[in-house]
């Protein structure tokens, strides 16, 4: 080890890694250590462990107190029970309009591995069990290309939406060799663009760098708000503007509901001249496990549950509806002006959040990495939705939207009393065909034996139940119900 690296290290309080590199030489090690910027991380650290008293929080404890939190105001929000027919058209048409003109694009969040579920590969490469047997990355592309069909048939003019996959080093050789063994499910391939998030050191509770082997330190993603670092550094940005990109839709992979590019978002964010928005859904009861967005010290931001007074999360509204009921699904609008400024000016600015983990480390003695039994260190990571006080005044808006129609999360491995599995998303998929079939004019018959019929309808035949009045009208369909 050099002199300049000892240097740095004692600098930054990293002297561990010096003893334990005379322990068990290794010139990867020493490579790898030689990557990292110790005052970036000493900062980082520094940041998150005062992240409880950053005015973001509030209340001497980093609770957040009743008077600071007011609930998003409804001059910029809407929910689609709400918005009628001929406001719902403006809105779609619109979107139809800027997708038509090359202008929307697609940020699909899949920087994480299949780990709570149970496999070695990228979440996004899942089979929920579906009787097509597609991914969810297949679900997602094959909307993708009905709501440019749907444009095409629009306006006449030949149109594309670009999809920019965020990847880790952990995901991103496995979901590119995915993507090319399916032909990118129907997209031409340079509409299909991979791009790596950070790998940042995980540390010890002191802030110490944790060597995870002989040749390398312990790193993880830098969260889903690592999503503004990449768009800067891996040249994304740049990639949109030669492309005309103009309005950037955001969303996790895990999400088998979500409409991408919905034209009902997108249309209704255009309209109000938005440079960002956030989806919600309603808040199901006061102590439910969501963030819900609000202004907190006249910053928009989304708050955790866990930092809301009982009080505060069980105050209702003259029409019975919770105050702070938009709670964060993960799906957001930004126009690719603002995220230039995000990325130029506020990068420095996201705050740093903690998350205690197990983390494996490398014990020199033995010269073997050791897996623990209890958290003994920290993941530093940002939050995408972190960006949203950076909106200029009256340039935030909210869009609610139906559960049911479009959130359902895939997180856990199937098992007793679990939430958010393979088995639930499946079964809010066949729900949500199933409506679509009623509305329609069909109708689907229960089964026997009772429980959610199998209903599965192909995205490129129908986005959101348009085109299927012809298939289904006056019909009785006995499951399973495959279409397209």
């Amino acid at each position: 080890m050099d002199a300049e690296l000892e240097r740095k290290l004692r600098l930054h309080g990293q002297e561990h890694l010096i003893l334990s590199n005379k322990k068990a030489p290794s010139p990867a090690f020493i490579r790898d250590i030689g990557t990292i910027d110790f005052e970036e991380v000493t900062a980082s650290y520094a940041a998150a462990s005062n992240n409880n008293n950053d005015d973001r929080k509030i209340g001497e404890t980093g609770s957040t107190s009743a008077s600071s939190m007011v609930p998003v105001d409804p001059s910029y929000y809407e929910s689609v029970s709400e918005a009628g027919p001929d406001k719902q058209k403006r809105y779609f048409d619109l979107a139809l309009e800027a997708v038509s003109r090359n202008e929307v694009g697609l940020i699909c969040l899949a920087g994480g591995m299949g780990t709570r579920l149970g496999v070695p590969y990228p979440k996004g490469m899942y089979d929920i069990g579906l009787p097509s047997g597609k991914s969810l990355y297949q679900v997602q592309l094959e909307k993708t290309q009905r709501v440019v069909t749907m444009a095409k048939e629009s306006t006449g003019r030949d149109c594309a939406v670009p999809v920019f996959v965020m990847t880790s080093e952990h995901t991103k050789d496995s979901t590119e060799a995915f993507f090319k063994e399916h032909n990118h499910f129907g997209m031409d391939p340079k509409d299909v663009v991979l791009f790596e998030q950070r790998m940042i050191p995980c540390l010890d509770n002191a802030g110490k760098v944790i060597r995870e082997s002989r040749d390398k330190v312990a790193r993880s993603p830098d969260g889903n708000g690592g999503l503004y670092w990449a768009l800067h550094n891996e040249g994304v940005l740049e990639a949109m503007a030669k492309r005309g990109v103009k309005y950037v839709h955001v969303y996790c992979v895990d999400n088998v509901l979500v409409k991408v590019a919905d034209p009902l978002f997108l249309g209704y964010c255009i309209d109000k001249g938005a440079e960002a928005g956030n989806k919600v859904v309603e808040k199901a009861f006061p102590d439910e496990a969501v963030g819900v967005v609000c202004k907190v010290n006249d910053r928009i931001q989304v708050v955790e549950y866990s930092e809301i007074p009982k009080d505060v999360s069980e105050r209702r509204e003259d029409n019975g509806k919770l105050a702070f009921r938009a709670a964060n699904i993960c799906n957001h609008f930004f126009t690719t002006e603002f995220l230039q400024r995000v990325c130029r000016e506020h990068l420095k600015e996201l705050p740093q959040h903690m998350a205690h983990k197990k983390i494996p480390f490398y014990d020199a003695e033995s010269d073997a990495t050791e897996k623990p039994t209890s958290n003994n260190g920290v993941k530093l990571e940002k939050f995408v939705f972190d960006v949203f006080e950076f909106a200029r005044d009256g340039k935030f808006v909210v869009w609610e939207c139906l559960r049911e129609d479009e959130f359902s999360p895939l997180k856990n491995a199937d098992g007793p009393g679990k939430a958010d599995t393979p088995t639930t998303a499946r079964e809010a998929l066949y729900a949500l065909h199933k409506k679509y079939v009623e509305s329609a004019g069909g109708e689907v018959a229960v089964p026997a034996g009772g429980g959610v019929p199998v209903v599965e309808i192909s995205p490129l035949l129908s986005y959101a139940e348009e085109n299927l009045g012809q298939l289904v009208k006056g019909r009785k369909l006995e499951a399973p119900v495959q279409l397209g």
